[in-house]
């Protein structure tokens, strides 16, 4: 595993990190207690040192179910592991925003009691959907949570991006966050400009949904049902068959050590220079491993990058 800096923050983190929504969330199918515990066993033994995870990610009458899995998985490994959690958004009140300080330090506090531990890394706003959903007392609610040690840094979850690009470039000229956390994948580059411009700032840069939903997982074919309350159960067969088609048109970056195209979707995000980190939402010890394998695969070539340029015609929306 190689490591790189999250920008300013200074912290040096694993290039493949461990997102856990799927660890609470039934989004992509179920996933069993014992198999979440395994693959973190499995992250640590690869080398992976940053696990993000949110109180989002829990049922109607419990937040926060991935961190209290994360947390017990972790054992005592949580004390030099870099964890991020989020604040604004839950599960028990279906995902409304909540970005006010009265929220901020009761979700912060029952982060910590969730994980067993005194602090975390990094507190993510999670996926704001523009100005209005920011109340003016947040921050000076998240300065005395830094002050009291129980978070390090702040970033911002972007969502609806066309929407938030521009606060999150605000947050970051006054210099309010830290980090961002952005959807990137070969299906999905809008943020490129924008990770390619906070990171000349000094901003840590955490690539997300970098499989584009599964579509890069090398698992979805055009006749694939996906069941109901699954992620990609909205889109139409025609939008199922279209993503399918152009997953097709990059089988040539799978060559040589890149042996599958979800490893193919991870080098291509890590040959972004830019970019800190990229996680993985695997479910499993075996998608982990082969995920994690992808650090130690060289770069691809400047006409590799070039081809992966010339075919990509539109991005695919995410979630």
């Amino acid at each position: 595993m190689k490591y790189r800096t999250l920008g300013r923050t200074g912290l040096r983190c694993s290039e493949i990190g461990l997102g856990t929504w799927a660890f609470a969330s039934q989004i992509y199918g179920a996933v069993d207690r014992g198999d979440a515990y395994r693959t973190v066993d499995r992250a640590l033994d690869s080398g992976i040192t940053f696990f993000d995870t949110a109180p989002l990610y829990g049922d109607k009458e419990r937040d926060g179910i991935s961190e209290k899995v994360l947390g017990r998985a972790l054992g005592d490994a949580k004390r030099s592991v870099i964890i991020s959690t989020k604040f604004g958004r839950y599960s028990t009140d279906g995902a409304a925003p909540n970005f006010h300080a009265k929220r901020a330090y009761e979700s912060v506090e029952g982060s910590l009691r969730r994980l067993g531990r005194d602090h975390v890394d990094v507190l993510f706003f999670h996926s704001p959907f523009g100005p209005q959903d920011i109340h003016d007392d947040v921050w000076e609610a998240l300065d005395d949570l830094r002050s009291q040690g129980k978070v390090r840094f702040l970033g911002h979850s972007i969502s609806m991006f066309q929407d938030t690009e521009g606060m999150a470039r605000q947050w970051a000229a006054e210099r309010k966050i830290d980090v961002i956390q952005v959807v990137y994948s070969l299906m999905n580059r809008e943020s490129s400009a924008l990770i390619r411009d906070l990171a000349d700032e000094g901003i840590g840069i955490v690539a997300r949904e970098s499989l584009a939903n599964g579509f890069l997982s090398g698992a979805i074919t055009k006749e694939t049902v996906f069941p109901e309350g699954h992620l990609n159960s909205r889109y139409s067969r025609e939008e199922i068959a279209d993503r399918v088609d152009y997953v097709d048109t990059l089988s040539f970056l799978v060559r040589g050590p890149v042996k599958s195209v979800p490893q193919a979707a991870f080098r291509w995000v890590l040959d972004n220079q830019d970019v800190s980190l990229v996680l993985s939402g695997a479910s499993s010890e075996d998608q982990l491993a082969e995920c994690a394998a992808v650090s130690d695969i060289p770069g691809y070539s400047k006409d590799e990058l070039r081809r992966a340029d010339q075919v990509h015609v539109r991005d695919f929306q995410a979630a």
